[in-house]
């Protein structure tokens, strides 16, 4: 068997999404739209299937309602190959009673699961970043290095490492230290990697670099098993540390883009990246494509409007407005005289009706999408939204909190939640 064929992939779904909210209020990380037509959850699967890895287990506990369909909608392998998305929820047995209680808890939970399948290796992997890897790769290395642990790590510039957890590696990349966030410039320093490693990374700079973990790990099947014979509740914090001088840890660096998406600014961020000239993340890489839900959707409908670095989802129609740094999902509905600047739309799960339009009207309440003459700017328009004619948003010199209509700012980003309606007229 290739390495690929003897692994398990285990993807982490993410607890509550607390620092996310209020894009996870009604679903899962993992179900966050992304790019306007893709969910999170789309990009880890994706690199597992370019990779060749296609046994894959999905941990979740929290609204995962909306991720079950994605991935029954999505994920279909032929009954030959063997592969297969499947979901394992936090679920009670005779053992637990509890929720999941970390990454590690999740894992060890599920080790029941993993033995019915044969493999070799455990791939974990986050439910909430956003990057292409070829995980065939960091396997060569693995088993090259005789590792126990491979955690693949990303260099960053000792200047730009704050509030990440920092490893000291050897110069054959095996790992001898673990810091978490460290803020020191003394320890920060003592951190970076040697000239050598300097040397042979692809684009090196004058300014010295420390490996970061980016929360992706080898594992040997038995060093699983025995990492995980114990009450630890978290990799990072946790696990991982406890193993030095214990097993075979070595790093697998990765130059590559690579974003965690787990503020709901880092969120809105890399969102709008992906409607410069030249994304640092390329969509359009056919040869390691992010697979999606195919939903057979008509092309998109522009008329009279004005776009700069604008990125559309499928069946949207948008009117005679004008739209600026923004991204668009699936059957956004902008109508004439409005006015978008950095705002990420994440359209809706269905068109209206004349019908239900009519019903609308006569409710006084906005159709689903953006009314005439409204103009919204650094903002996140979550789906099935409803604002109506002449609104005004902006998150630019307000605080954050929350305000009326169930608008809410959160890290200096305005956000109108999934299905809320913004009546005529309204400005903030």
């Amino acid at each position: 068997m290739t390495p690929q064929k003897n692994v398990l992939a285990v993807i982490m779904g993410g607890g509550r999404g607390t620092r996310l909210h209020p894009l996870t209020a009604e679903r899962c990380k993992p179900a966050v739209p992304l790019a306007g037509k893709y969910r999170l959850v789309d990009i880890p699967i994706s690199n597992c299937i370019n990779s060749d890895i296609n046994r894959i287990f999905l941990l979740t506990q929290f609204h995962t309602a909306s991720l079950h369909r994605h991935i029954q909608n999505t994920f279909h392998f032929d009954p030959f190959g063997g592969g297969f998305v499947d979901i394992l929820s936090a679920e009670q047995t005779e053992k637990s009673l509890d929720w999941y209680q970390g990454t590690a808890d999740a894992v060890r939970r599920n080790l029941q699961h993993f033995r019915n399948f044969k493999h070799e290796y455990v791939l974990i992997l986050s439910g909430d970043q956003l990057y292409r890897m070829d995980f065939g790769k960091i396997l060569e290395e693995h088993i090259a290095s005789g590792a126990d642990v491979s955690i693949a790590a990303i260099p960053f510039p000792i200047s730009k490492v704050e509030g990440l957890g920092l490893m000291r590696v050897q110069d054959n990349l095996a790992i001898s230290e673990f810091v978490e966030k460290p803020k020191d410039p003394k320890v920060i320093e003592s951190l970076a990697i040697s000239d050598k490693l300097q040397a042979k990374l692809s684009s090196p700079t004058g300014e010295k670099h420390c490996l970061a973990s980016m929360g992706i790990y080898v594992f040997n099947r038995k060093a699983l098993a025995d990492a995980l014979d114990n009450d630890m509740k978290d990799f990072g914090k946790e696990v991982i540390p406890a193993l030095l001088g214990k097993k075979k840890l070595f790093a697998h660096v990765f130059e590559g883009y690579w974003e965690d998406i787990g503020t709901v600014k880092a969120f809105f961020d890399a969102n709008l990246a992906l409607a410069q000239p030249l994304p640092p993340f390329n969509f359009f890489d056919q040869s390691a494509p992010i697979y999606t839900q195919d939903r057979y959707l008509p092309p998109s409908k522009i008329n009279r409007c004005t776009f700069d670095y604008v990125v559309f989802g499928d069946g949207s129609i948008i009117e005679d407005s004008t739209i600026t740094h923004s991204v668009l999902g699936i059957r956004s509905i902008v109508h004439a005289g409005s006015v978008l600047k950095d705002v990420v739309m994440m359209g809706s799960d269905y068109y209206e009706s004349e019908a239900q339009m009519k019903e609308n009207a006569a409710a006084g309440r906005p159709n689903l999408g953006i009314g005439p003459n409204s103009s919204i700017e650094h903002s996140i328009i979550d789906k099935n939204a409803r604002i109506g004619a002449g609104v005004k948003l902006s998150a630019l010199g307000k605080a954050d909190g929350t305000y009326p209509h169930g608008i809410i700012i959160r890290d200096g980003v305005l956000v109108v939640p999934k299905g809320v309606v913004v009546p005529n007229g309204f400005s903030l």
